[in-house]
């Protein structure tokens, strides 16, 4: 399975690194790759976020018995994982492909990152949406700006650098 992910990554990195020459002189390659691979990933959470918000969850509360969830946030719960899984192989896959930290670590240090901003994407959504009174979706959008910068330097500087004793 793991050399299927690294064909695909290879293949997916091929078609962004085709469209990089413009941006050379401005940007490193590996921001290329995080930006384009980060924003289709964004652009996924997104439509998933409006079509579960809207179409599955019909703009209602969210009853489990024990508590009752706003519909944004059972939104945002719902589509964590798809969004959580699609980042990382796209991050290990195609962005930080020369990280020769074991996988299980990257995927440890990845996941304390989406939790890190997890956390922000709860608080955003909660100011914006119940407090200021923003709409859901632009406020999700809103809050994704933040939390990609934050993602970004977490993710280069720990989650994916390589380890501190290469081999020789």
């Amino acid at each position: 399975m793991r050399n299927l992910f690294e064909i695909i990554g290879n293949r997916i990195g091929k078609c962004i690194d085709f469209f990089y020459p413009p941006f050379r002189k401005y940007l490193t390659a590996q921001f290329f790759r995080y930006g384009v691979s980060g924003v289709s990933n964004m652009i996924f959470d997104w439509v998933l976020f409006f079509t579960v918000y809207n179409f599955v969850l019909k703009h209602q509360m969210v009853h489990l018995g024990f508590e009752a969830l706003s519909s944004h946030i059972a939104a945002l719960l719902f589509t964590f994982p798809f969004s959580f899984l699609s980042g990382f192989l796209l991050q290990k896959y195609v962005t930080f492909t020369s990280s020769d930290l074991r996988g299980r670590v990257q995927l440890f240090r990845y996941s304390l990152v989406v939790l890190a901003n997890l956390l922000l994407n709860y608080l955003g959504l909660k100011i914006l949406v119940e407090l200021v009174g923003f709409f859901p979706t632009p406020s999700k959008m809103i809050v994704t700006i933040f939390t990609t910068m934050f993602s970004y330097f977490s993710q280069k500087k720990y989650s994916f650098r390589p380890s501190s004793t290469k081999k020789v």
